[in-house]
């Protein structure tokens, strides 16, 4: 299964104004902007919501291999567990791509930001049961789990005091 390729990209324009585009033709993009925070802002978010949606495909290939390494300059036989890559450099700030691509691509490729592992290709030993820790289950908030999360105390309340009147 080919991996596949988003990108997005912030296009200035003689005007003063700037664009969002994406790859995928089915996006509806805000008209052009004098903001360029904002349309910035936008644009990472538009590549985040493809990461949410898509998700890695763990059999997928690497999509750089097929676009002849485009995403990297040195040439490598592709091999290894399917990623899900975002590249964006900062200082340039216009392009965002998000890829399925393989490990071995994946190390040459500057820039990035793994988002999803897919599994090994090749089957590893596994530990027994007693060997290995308990996965926790993530939770918002920052805790690994419920479990983790410290017990609140219970806090006194200040009394109440009226407000002072405005003079």
């Amino acid at each position: 299964m080919p991996g596949r390729t988003w990108t997005v990209r912030l296009t200035g324009h003689h005007d003063h104004t700037v664009s969002v585009t994406c790859s995928t033709t089915a996006c509806k993009m805000p008209p052009r902007s004098k903001d360029t925070g904002t349309m910035r802002r936008f644009a990472a978010e538009h590549i985040k919501a493809h990461a949410r949606l898509a998700g890695l495909r763990p059999n997928a290939a690497c999509s750089c291999g097929n676009a002849q390494c485009t995403l990297h300059e040195a040439r490598v036989q592709c091999a290894g567990t399917a990623l899900l890559v975002l590249v964006h450099n900062p200082a340039v700030g216009q392009v965002w791509t998000l890829a399925e691509v393989c490990q071995t691509c994946a190390r040459h490729i500057p820039h990035i930001t793994v988002l999803a592992t897919g599994r090994p290709t090749v089957p590893t030993p596994t530990a027994s049961v007693t060997e290995q820790p308990a996965q926790r289950v993530a939770v918002p908030g920052g805790f690994s789990s419920p479990e983790a999360a410290p017990d609140p105390e219970p806090r006194r309340r200040r009394p109440h005091r009226p407000r002072r009147p405005q003079g």
